[in-house]
């Protein structure tokens, strides 16, 4: 499992995508959030404005990501 550092108190989950090179675009981290492909703590989330904080995991296609403080 890979870890994405915070830098601040959260990251919005279209950026944790990009961040953790899930995808190549903004653009595409809108369309596979918004076609449920991606979950956060094991729940389909559709909200690419989604704050993640310490602890948060994200997976997509496999691949998950931890967010770490």
């Amino acid at each position: 499992m890979e870890e994405l550092k915070l830098k601040d108190d959260y990251i919005k989950l279209g950026q944790a995508l990009k961040a953790a090179n899930l995808v190549d675009s903004g653009v595409m981290a809108k369309l596979v959030v918004q076609d449920g492909l991606v979950s956060v703590n094991g729940e389909v989330e559709t909200r690419r404005g989604k704050k993640l904080t310490d602890g948060d995991i994200v997976s997509f296609e496999g691949e998950t990501v931890k967010i770490v403080k």
